[in-house]
């Protein structure tokens, strides 16, 4: 008997694994703190569990590929595990996955958040149980335990879906319309990463610039979160041009504010015709006069883009445009996405797709274009001493963590544990190598305290 207590005890295994984007991130976050409030014992994704969880992705038909091959890889490894895959391609196939046996609960965006009340249902169940029901259009809740992140840098959700239907993207369809969190659920959770020993909060959203909860916009909700104790920094992961109020910027510019000077501006296309086949909001010249602006407005800002390659009808003289348009600003990278087609977007019934091999020609011409922007922006800071926030070093001896305006850093450290998590001056002394293009190499200005910031 005390034997038999004694495995009732044991709590059951879970590994997490995630797809896609930095909402995911959050997302799965969530549901680890959950699962481990149920009781749950989190391991890393590959080792021996009772119960893995895929959080899904379907941007693009590649990550619909990884979310196949990590399914079917873990169920070979493990075929007595339940097997648990949720998110946007579960929204989109979840009737497929479930016939192809893929694994054995398939959750959509809406319920996702509550695998945990799901779970017994699958006790003596033979076949798999798919959860899709309507996603809502009603403001939003979490209620996530507090629980521990383990990391220095935090993402915390803060809105989903998006209204703007751009002709390429299936992400309206799986995560459904702009909808916001309520701002007393997402502080309540802030509050406890940051009682937990978070310093940096990263926002994330399908569409955060929509933000709108009871006649409060996203100016309000950083505002708030300015006011934590105990927080050092606020990063928008990414923002739509159109969105971006000029409060914003000014709060980015401002050196008492905790929202940092970083800016993911997707583009997509410099071409405008581009642009209006892809239904976006903006033309070249509106997105490049409010780039300026910006960059005037905050001092030392990193500004970031999404790039797209091989839009159908993007002939050469477009592409052209596109690239004399990213040489023209100072961006400081950019992610270059091969155009992928989603099945019921209005892109993919075009009849003039560019070919594969074309495309391929063109991602690598930009990708080359971002990494001479990272060095030259990288270039400017030579010789400056900015504030780092250490994050856990993958390497002894080895320190490494980000700037406020997102310059990664690495530092020698005799004890490079012993700094994660706290934030200290760094006097940047070159920019990345071939080995590691996107990484500064830098040296602590003055020897840490004992324990002052961490």
């Amino acid at each position: 008997m005390l034997n038999e207590n004694r495995e009732q005890r044991i709590p059951k295994r879970v590994a997490l694994h995630t797809l896609g984007c930095r909402l995911n991130l959050a997302e799965t976050d969530a549901i680890r703190r959950r699962l481990e409030a149920a009781g749950y014992h989190v391991v890393p994704w590959g080792q021996e569990a009772e119960l893995c969880v895929l959080n899904s992705c379907t941007v693009t038909q590649q990550s619909e590929a990884k979310s196949r091959r990590a399914l079917l890889g873990i169920r070979r490894k493990y075929p007595d595990a339940q097997l648990a895959v949720v998110g946007c391609y579960a929204q989109l196939a979840g009737e497929s996955l479930a016939e192809a046996g893929l694994a054995d609960l398939i959750i959509g965006n809406g319920e996702k958040l509550k695998l945990d009340e799901f779970l017994p249902a699958l006790e003596g169940r033979t076949k798999p149980l798919v959860v899709r029901p309507p996603i809502s259009r009603k403001g939003f809740r979490m209620d996530v335990p507090a629980g521990q992140t383990g990391t220095t840098r935090a993402h915390l959700k803060v809105q989903d879906g998006c209204d703007f239907m751009c002709s390429f993207c299936i992400i309206p369809s799986v995560r459904g319309r702009a909808r916001a969190r309520q701002l007393d659920d997402l502080m309540q959770e802030a509050q406890g990463l940051v009682e937990t020993g978070t310093k940096e909060l990263v926002l994330t959203g399908v569409n955060v610039g929509t933000y709108r909860e009871a006649g409060r916009s996203l100016e309000q909700v950083v505002d708030q979160l300015d006011r934590l104790p105990g927080l050092a920094r606020i990063r928008i992961s990414s923002i739509e041009p159109t969105t971006v109020a000029t409060g914003l910027l000014e709060r980015m510019g401002d050196p008492g504010h905790r929202l940092v000077p970083f800016l993911h501006l997707p583009l997509q296309s410099g071409s405008g015709r581009t642009l209006q086949s892809m239904r976006r909001r903006y033309t070249p010249e509106a997105y490049r006069s409010f780039a300026e602006r910006a960059l005037d407005l905050v001092p030392g800002l990193c500004l970031g883009t999404d790039v797209m390659a091989g839009f159908p009808a993007e002939d050469a003289a477009a592409f052209a445009e596109t690239v004399r348009f990213l040489e023209g600003l100072p961006f400081a990278y950019f992610h270059v996405f091969p155009y992928s087609s989603r099945k019921g977007t209005p892109a993919a019934r075009r009849p003039d797709h560019v070919a594969a091999g074309e495309i391929k020609r063109r991602t690598a011409i930009l990708r080359a274009l971002s990494d001479a922007k990272r060095l030259a922006y990288q270039g400017r800071f030579i010789g400056h001493t900015l504030t780092v926030l250490f994050e856990q070093p993958k390497r002894l001896n080895l320190a490494q963590g980000y700037t406020e305006n997102y310059l990664r850093v690495e530092v020698n450290a005799p004890e490079a544990t012993a700094l994660r998590n706290r934030i200290l001056s760094v006097r940047l002394i070159r920019s990345g190598d071939r080995a590691n293009l996107a990484t500064m190499h830098g040296e602590l200005a003055e020897p840490p305290a004992d324990q002052g910031s961490g």
